[in-house]
């Protein structure tokens, strides 16, 4: 009698905590989540679990919300009981909407939100904890085959010609203490033989996963600790080894007659899996984009500059490498992939090679690509091994089986992976690769596995020369101990050196120091910058973080940013692009401009090709990689690519151009001579005006001239000179300095008298001097020279001389030229790159 009272007792609260649930469940809450459109949502699109949020539970009962955290095991079953009470209630079979619902259906329940004291890790969980519900975060490193596992069996008994079902639990499928034995019943009570009927029987599949903690939070000197997550049904597959993921579960102990010890086998039966996109390495991240966003994007790549400004807003951090920059920027957009016809495919990830000295920037520059990619794999060539980066065959700990494990390359597939100290991996290792980096698959036949698994990635890799040190008085392939089968694979190859140079080394050092004087908001100095300044408590809401507007642009910081304004020399303040619209931008280019190779720009590539190859025989030694066959496919590639940052549907010969500098760059160091526009010419002297058209034409088909280094560096200089020499002669035509015109009746020796009357009246006067010297001291105790180094460029500080003086009183450029040479003379102040120093 007191059994059968205790048992209704029982009853009663399981009843009352379904009808409160459900009570949770209907509630129109204008503010909080509308559970029953949840429901609906979650039945058109099939699925069996339903995300309840924990705060809107404790804000609708204090108690129901304690006994979830602190006693699932009583909580959980009246909640899933609630849940499939309403689903059959909202459910209608003659609904087209819905998908087909079997009867037998299980639904389950997923939580979200603040676990305050119960959100862990693997190294702080503990034994007080059993029981409880958690959330927990970590890396994912082992994850095993889906199995399936049986719910309930059907057995038919031939001679009675009736059905028998029994019911199988364990430890991990339910919340019972008492599992019931794994055995298939064989006869009826009556001695009947009873044949297993495989169809009738459920089974539910079956998952089980290790979670290390995250290594930046494991304390120093200590290794990571994992805990093992039980995964069944709808949750399995949702996490592969090395993402990032945050799971909430109960945390439970195995226990059984077989455990004879008096420790127990802990796991997490897991009801919600997250996976963290933020520096995930094996899950890719997608940004959300807003119709502002696209609005941004497409005003954005109208810029007649995007693809200067958008490298230069790469890594600003990182002084120079400017043809680096590009040619990340370009591998993050990448080409287009073709699978044709005959099988064949061509592949239209970009492949970079940095090779140079130690302490030139190769290593952060693979850094800042694993932190802007959506999907990127780090590795270092010591560090894997061949199979480590395609896929190995392992033996399943809990079945006995071969099965195959995804190695770098397979999980990095439609991501980039960033090989580090490319040189130090053995021979046998590097040849791996080979295979990934034309094809794109990796090809297993090993221990009666034979299969192709796609790893369609791009590979940015750094290594260093032989001996450490590059010597730039040999040839490249000397200096370079890589086979040409490998390096023939890598569309480009940078070769990066640490010259020394008295201007550049006081330039970078400056750059150095700047960096290390940068204190972020919000942390004192001295303060220790904490890697997860943002931590949230809350498991599996994103939301938040979405709907905040991101910034097109970033602010500029002198501390930061010295390396981009070191490459505008125009005194004014250069344009960055966020790296969050970076993402977005790369993103929307990515999946939406598929360009298309035009006939003009086809043919501009094929006499790219052709002179590339057909090149002089005493410079075949100097460059650094071999020209093949594949070098055509890459100027195809770079030109798509520089197609898509315009979000162009076309690839036209400016893209071609611009590839076609990049691999002259690699291949031996040349840089392309820009022609400068050409200025309308200006009448002198009785001259006809005659218009000269802006810039060439983009359809001219002539391959632009190439120099080394140092020709270049002296035809900028000229250049220079040349556009100087034009602008001042503008000025005296605008001053009026110069006659436009020459009268028919003016003798050719007044013409001469008038021009060196010209040249009398640009030099300065001992009067304009003192004026100009008044204006200058004034200028320089203004906020213009209040910086670090105490300068201000020349083109800030003519305006503002030339600001405040009549009309008749305004300095030439002439003037202002011989004025600044006094004052250098007179020790006042330094002139140079553009800039003028006080002293």
């Amino acid at each position: 009698m007191d059994d059968s009272q205790f048992e209704q007792h029982i009853d009663a609260v399981f009843g009352d905590r379904v009808r409160r649930f459900q009570e949770f469940i209907d509630q129109l809450n204008v503010q909080g989540t509308n559970y029953r459109n949840q429901i609906k949502y979650m039945l058109m699109k099939g699925s069996v679990r339903l995300f309840v949020s924990l705060d809107e539970v404790r804000d609708f009962d204090d108690e129901f919300w304690r006994g979830l955290l602190n006693t699932p095991v009583e909580y959980l079953p009246a909640c899933e009981r609630a849940l499939r009470d309403t689903v059959l209630t909202i459910y209608d079979p003659n609904d087209d909407r819905f998908e087909p619902l079997d009867d037998d259906q299980q639904f389950y329940i997923g939580f979200k939100g603040a676990f305050g004291s119960h959100a862990l890790s693997p190294r702080t969980i503990s034994a007080d904890k059993l029981s409880t519900m958690v959330s927990v975060e970590g890396i994912v490193t082992r994850a095993s085959l889906v199995r399936p596992k049986v719910i309930r069996s059907v057995h038919y008994a031939e001679k009675t010609a009736r059905f028998y079902a029994k019911n199988y639990h364990d430890n991990t499928t339910s919340f019972d203490a008492i599992s019931t034995p794994a055995v298939y019943p064989v006869e009826d009570p009556d001695g009947n033989k009873l044949t297993p009927e495989y169809g009738f029987s459920t089974y539910r599949d079956y998952q089980k996963i290790s979670v290390q903690e995250m290594p930046e939070i494991a304390p120093a000197g200590q290794l990571p600790r994992s805990v093992d997550i039980i995964l069944d049904d709808d949750l399995v597959d949702l996490a592969k080894p090395g993402d990032r993921v945050q799971i909430v579960g109960v945390y439970r102990a195995l226990g059984g007659a077989a455990n004879n010890n008096a420790s127990f086998r802990t796991v997490i039966l897991a009801n919600a899996v997250y996976p963290l996109h933020v520096r995930s390495t094996g899950v890719a991240a997608y940004e959300k984009l807003t119709d502002s966003d696209v609005r941004n994007i497409n005003m954005l790549a109208k810029e007649k500059g995007i693809f200067e400004n958008l490298a230069n807003s790469l890594a600003p951090s990182i002084y120079g490498l400017d043809y680096i920059k590009k040619a990340v920027l370009l591998m993050l957009f990448g080409g287009l992939e073709k699978n044709l016809q005959n099988g064949s495919h061509l592949r239209g990830d970009i492949n970079i090679l940095m090779i140079g000295d130690p302490s030139t920037a190769k290593s952060q520059m693979l850094r800042f690509v694993l932190n802007t990619a959506s999907l990127a794999i780090a590795t270092t060539g010591r560090g894997s091994s061949g199979v480590g980066l395609t896929a190995a065959v392992t033996t399943d700990k809990e079945t006995g089986e071969r099965r195959l494990e995804a190695g770098a390359m397979v999980l990095a597939d439609r991501g980039i992976v960033c090989i580090d100290e490319f040189d130090k991996m053995s021979d046998v290792d590097r040849v791996a690769i080979h295979e990934v980096m034309e094809q794109q698959t990796v090809t297993i036949a090993k221990a009666g596995i034979h299969t192709s698994l796609n790893a369609r990635c791009s590979v940015i890799a750094a290594a260093n020369p032989v001996f450490g040190q590059y010597d730039v008085h040999k040839d490249p392939h000397k200096n370079i101990a890589l086979p040409d089968s490998l390096l023939s694979r890598f569309d480009l190859l940078f070769v990066v050196t640490d010259d020394v140079d008295q201007t550049k080394d006081r330039i970078i050092s400056e750059h150095v120091l700047r960096m290390h004087r940068f204190i972020a908001p919000g942390l004192s100095e001295g303060e220790p910058v904490r890697e997860r300044t943002t931590l949230s408590l809350a498991s599996g809401m994103n939301d938040t973080a979405e709907e905040v507007e991101q910034p097109v642009f970033e602010k500029f910081n002198s501390l930061l940013h010295a390396g981009v304004a070191g490459r505008t020399n125009t005194g004014s303040t250069p344009m960055i692009v966020s790296i969050s619209f970076i993402k977005k931008y790369i993103q929307y280019a990515k999946q939406r401009i598929k360009p298309i190779l035009t006939k003009k720009s086809s043919e501009y590539i094929v006499a790219t090709y052709s002179s590339l190859r057909s090149s002089d025989p005493s410079e075949t030694n100097k460059r650094t990689a071999p020209v093949t066959a594949r070098t055509l496919e890459t100027l195809i590639r770079l030109a798509t690519a520089h197609a898509k940052v315009r979000l162009s549907k076309t690839v036209e010969v400016k893209d071609a151009k611009v590839a076609e500098e990049l691999l002259r760059f690699a291949l031996f160091k040349e840089t392309t001579k820009r022609k400068l526009p050409k200025r309308r010419r200006t009448a002198f002297y009785g001259d006809e005006p005659a218009a000269i058209s802006e810039s060439e034409s983009e359809g001219e088909e002539s391959l632009p001239q190439h120099y080394s280094e140092s020709e270049q560096v002296a035809a900028e200089e000229e250049e220079e000179y040349i556009e100087e020499v034009v602008e001042e002669m503008e000025e005296l035509v605008l001053s009026g300095n110069a006659p436009n015109t020459l009268p028919r009746d003016e003798p050719l020796g007044q013409v001469q008298t008038n021009v060196r009357g010209s040249e009398e009246r640009t030099s300065l006067s001992p009067e304009r001097y003192e004026v100009f010297k008044k204006t200058m001291l004034k200028i320089m105790d203004s906020e213009l020279f209040r910086n670090d180094t105490a300068s201000c460029s020349r083109d800030v500080i003519m305006t503002a001389i030339n600001e405040n003086l009549e009309q008749e009183e305004v300095f030439s450029v002439l003037e202002l030229e011989a004025a600044f040479s006094l004052l250098v003379d007179d020790n006042i102040i330094m002139d140079g790159e553009g800039k003028i120093w006080r002293v």
